[in-house]
């Protein structure tokens, strides 16, 4: 009996010395690539168009995004996976639409681009 006792005392001790009453977030940094310098001097179009095949926000939409973002040119790539949405800010005399396109591609064949159109400003905009 005295060994049930200490067993269950010593368990008691050490949920007690292990639980948290105070949970503190971890944080981490996570560092991106910045793969150029942007050309003060050009002249960026802006396209958007519809990403088809997409099934995740984590896994296709941040992939695609982060393959558009390293094309030289490229001031900004934003995926949204809701609204299966690409934003893109490019330099036109470095990349057009059709090169948009066919990284999109390239990425993996499930990925369709369709309704591609240079705008003024973005739509979430």
């Amino acid at each position: 009996m005295k060994t049930i006792h200490a067993i269950t005392f010593t368990l008691m001790i050490l949920l007690i010395m292990n639980c948290k009453n105070e949970a503190k977030p971890e944080i981490k940094t996570v560092q991106t690539e910045t793969s150029q310098t942007l050309d003060p001097n050009a002249t960026y179009a802006k396209a958007e168009f519809t990403i088809n095949g997409m099934t995740c926000a984590v896994g296709c939409a941040a992939s695609i995004q982060k393959s558009i973002a390293k094309m030289d040119g490229v001031k900004s790539a934003t995926v949204d996976f809701d609204r299966k949405l690409a934003m893109v800010e490019y330099d036109n005399a470095k990349i057009n639409p059709t090169a948009l396109e066919e990284r999109v591609s390239k990425v993996a064949d499930i990925y369709k681009v369709t309704n591609m159109k240079t705008v003024d400003s973005f739509s979430a905009e």
